[in-house]
């Protein structure tokens, strides 16, 4: 079986960076993918579909360092959904995340830094750059 997202977007906002208790870095923020199509009535519609990424380890570092709003990325990873019970209403609640296993920076930049920069996969290991199994005492609240 496999669970593999790719995803060409711009990010909505600055990564937030937090750490767990056992000091493993995750960085979350938002990537904005557009689809461009024609409706049914031959006029051209553009949809916007936001998604949550989340970046673990030094991945998450890098994210956190490098990555600004606007900036273009490309994205590869794999999609979990979960699941809790509201607490106030008690109903099921769902969130749906890009788990980030590869980031690659897409915009040419005008300074020194060179562009293209590519991050994750490959060299680094699996416990690296994906998302550990967490005990339930290091939830990171964002």
């Amino acid at each position: 079986m496999i669970n593999k997202v790719i995803l060409v977007g711009r990010l909505g906002k600055d990564p937030e960076i937090r750490s767990t208790p056992g000091g493993t870095s995750v960085a979350k923020f938002s990537l904005a993918t557009d689809e461009r199509f024609t409706d049914k009535n031959g006029e051209k519609q553009e949809r916007t579909e936001w998604h949550n990424i989340v970046a673990w380890g030094r991945l998450g570092e890098i994210c956190g360092q490098y990555l600004r709003k606007g900036k273009l990325v490309y994205i590869e990873g794999s999609i979990r959904t979960d699941s809790w019970d509201d607490k106030e209403s008690g109903q099921k609640k769902y969130r749906t995340e890009i788990i980030a296993r590869e980031m690659k920076m897409l915009d040419s930049r005008r300074d020194d830094e060179g562009g293209g920069s590519s991050y994750g996969g490959g060299s680094r290991s699996r416990s690296n750059s994906s998302a550990p199994d967490m005990a339930e005492d290091e939830e990171v609240p964002f």
